[in-house]
């Protein structure tokens, strides 16, 4: 693959997809103590980067009306494919994890493609997908080991400087790699002073164990990023991101969760777990080299499942300190819980979930636990609710 590769896919891709937005960050600007730009690529069609590639390899290929697609898929490369394919005329199949988002199937029939669900992982997916296609004579269209792929994804890169050509540092989500391997392509082929790295979860961080060397493959993956769970990285994009890429940040499924909450609450942003990744690395303050920099965060998807948001929100409210669960101690009688509350009440705490435990062992007879769920406005008000609880004389497990 050369530059001009990626110039030429920003032709094809020209009128189909959308050049996505790059939004300066106030708030996410003063806690890094730099200028973060937002490249909001959860606006895209099909709400995702991936149909930058897919579209362009789809467009290259010398298809018939008769021809059938085959592709694998976590979701956003599936509705890319099947958006593709649809513009071309062709039929598309597409194989995805029992563990896919609903709302990511649904949109990626609503395109027009044949759903398979198969296996726990992408990996498992992509097996069955390659097998059926190799079985009927299909083409196959891989989520990002593949160069028109990357070109694809590349042209992102290419806007990203033609928005902001003093930009400093560009982070960008990464699992099997395409897309961090065609910006950190495109980036360093045109500015060599930009520092481009990816950014994984910590739970299926298979690029970041591979980085500087040849692609190793991880035994087990658990993430709420299903975007990027992905066991083993292309050996092409493993080239690409050896050559150009800067290094591979790791960030964990809470730091995530609290992210998503906060693109949400302060830049208005419906973001899926894995395009919060590489913010996430900045908000986390484990990097301090990022801080005080012009840096593009790429929201690389928004394909969230409206019955799974509200998991992430509350994930990301006990890790921000903004929810405290508490198991109080105290006697089984008329009056307890109103005690109780007049000292939560008094002290600011919303109380959200509520229960009683009678018949834990570690109890005497006139004795209950109640476990109470709070909402208060950070780690300190916690902290204060908490104090204020065992100065009445209660005890807290």
């Amino acid at each position: 693959m050369e530059l001009k590769d990626i110039y030429e896919a920003q032709k094809r891709l020209d009128g189909t997809v959308h050049h996505t937005p790059l939004e300066l960050s106030e708030t996410f600007s003063r806690i890094s103590g730099g200028k973060v730009y937002l490249k909001c690529e959860n606006l895209q069609k099909t709400g995702s980067f991936k149909v930058r590639g897919a579209f362009n390899m789809i467009s290259k290929l010398d298809l018939d009306d008769n021809a059938k697609v085959f592709s694998c898929s976590a979701g956003n490369h599936a509705q890319g494919v099947a958006y593709a394919a649809a513009r071309r005329g062709v039929k598309a199949v597409i194989y995805m994890p029992l563990s896919t988002p609903i709302a990511k199937i649904a949109a990626t029939e609503g395109y027009g493609a044949e759903v398979v669900l198969c296996g726990d992982v992408f990996d498992d997916a992509q097996a069955a997908a390659k097998a059926a296609c190799d079985e009927q004579h299909g083409v196959f269209i891989p989520p990002f080991d593949h160069e028109d792929i990357i070109a694809g994804q590349g042209t992102v890169g290419l806007e990203i400087l033609n928005d902001m050509p003093d930009v400093q540092t560009i982070l960008v989500p990464a699992g099997g790699g395409g897309l961090l391997a065609g910006v950190a392509y495109a980036v360093k082929s045109l500015r060599p002073d930009v520092e481009v790295y990816g950014v994984q979860a910590s739970g299926a961080a298979a690029i970041a164990k591979s980085f500087g060397h040849s692609p190793v493959g991880l035994d087990n993956i658990f993430t709420i990023a299903d975007g990027i769970a992905v066991k083993r990285p292309g050996n092409i994009t493993m080239k690409y991101i050896n050559d150009c890429a800067d290094g591979i940040l790791t960030v964990t499924d809470d730091e995530i969760a609290s992210t998503i909450i906060s693109l949400i609450e302060r830049a208005k942003e419906i973001v899926e777990p894995a395009g919060a990744a590489g913010l996430a690395a900045v908000l986390c303050e484990r990097y301090p080299f990022l801080r005080g920099k012009k840096t593009v965060c790429l929201l690389s998807g928004g394909n969230i499942d409206v019955s799974f948001i509200h998991k992430i929100i509350e994930r990301g409210l006990v890790s921000r300190g903004r929810q405290v669960r508490l198991s109080v101690i105290l006697s089984d009688k008329p009056g307890s819980l109103e005690a109780v509350s007049r000292i939560l009440a008094i002290h600011g705490a919303n109380v959200i979930a509520i229960q009683y435990d009678r018949v834990n062992a570690e109890l005497s007879l006139n004795e209950t636990i109640l476990h109470i769920t709070c909402e208060v406005s950070g780690v300190e008000h916690g902290k204060r609710v908490i104090d204020a609880l065992k100065k009445a004389g209660y005890k807290l497990q």
